[in-house]
């Protein structure tokens, strides 16, 4: 089999297994793994596909700059926010975190709702601006700008000095084995201390990343209480989550 077969054979079979696993593809096609591994090291440096341990998952979109994630999926992000936004109790303290869909999730609460937000997103800050009853703290770190929000050792330090009611968290893949993910480690350790200050943690993802994977781990499963996701219920690997007994809220 040439190389361009290969390739079109290993990203059918993303799309139609959701992973790959590279022992078996080179027993299917009596090739050695090695070559397997070259073909999925080429793929994933056209960022086609997430490498991991013995082969390779779907790559997340997700990881565009700031700027080209606000024209992807759009209508997911906002029903997405609009489920997670009717989450937030008057009086109660949020934690908002960075990226697209929370931007949506600011843009989706009430104007006149009283409540605390916490965030370490600029963008943010600014879009709740104009909610005169919601009350901002602005928590402070360098900024990592791919997702417009402060990250590295201040950040977290701040983040471990607050607490709150709810955190609403963004990642960028969420795969059944993967867990979720995100594509950077410092970013990855900010979220994992937002989650860790709030008693409920709900995970906002658009369809589009559901079943992807991106190199940080953020969260194990049974750390969530919840994922909100516009994907259809019957979509294979919101299934594969219902069952491994991940409470998937839809948002239709």
């Amino acid at each position: 089999m040439l190389a361009a077969e290969r390739r079109d054979h290993l990203l059918g079979l993303l799309a139609r297994e959701g992973k790959i696993v590279a022992k078996d593809v080179a027993a299917e096609l009596g090739i050695s793994e090695d070559s397997v591994r070259r073909d999925l090291r080429d793929l994933a440096a056209e960022g086609l596909c997430q490498r991991v341990y013995g082969g390779a998952l779907p790559a997340s979109p997700a990881v565009a700059d700031y700027a080209a994630r606000q024209t992807v999926a759009p209508d997911g992000k906002r029903k997405v926010a609009s489920v997670a936004a009717g989450l937030v109790r008057p009086g109660s303290a949020l934690i908002l975190d960075g990226g697209t869909t929370a931007l949506a999730v600011a843009h989706a609460l009430p104007r006149d709702l009283a409540c605390t937000v916490i965030t370490h997103s600029p963008t943010i800050a600014a879009a709740l601006l104009g909610h005169p009853q919601a009350e901002l703290f602005l928590l402070g770190g360098r900024v990592f700008k791919h997702s417009a929000v402060a990250c590295g050792a201040a950040a977290v330090e701040a983040a471990q000095n607050v607490s709150a009611d709810l955190c609403l968290l963004g990642v960028t893949g969420v795969h059944p084995e993967a867990g979720l993910t995100t594509g950077d480690a410092e970013e990855a350790a900010m979220k994992r201390t937002l989650a860790s200050r709030a008693a409920d943690t709900y995970v906002l993802a658009s369809s589009e990343k559901i079943g992807t994977a991106s190199r940080f781990r953020v969260l194990p499963w049974e750390k969530v209480s919840g994922l909100i996701t516009d994907a259809a219920p019957r979509n294979a690997v919101v299934k594969q989550l219902t069952v491994l007994g991940v409470k998937v809220v839809p948002a239709d």
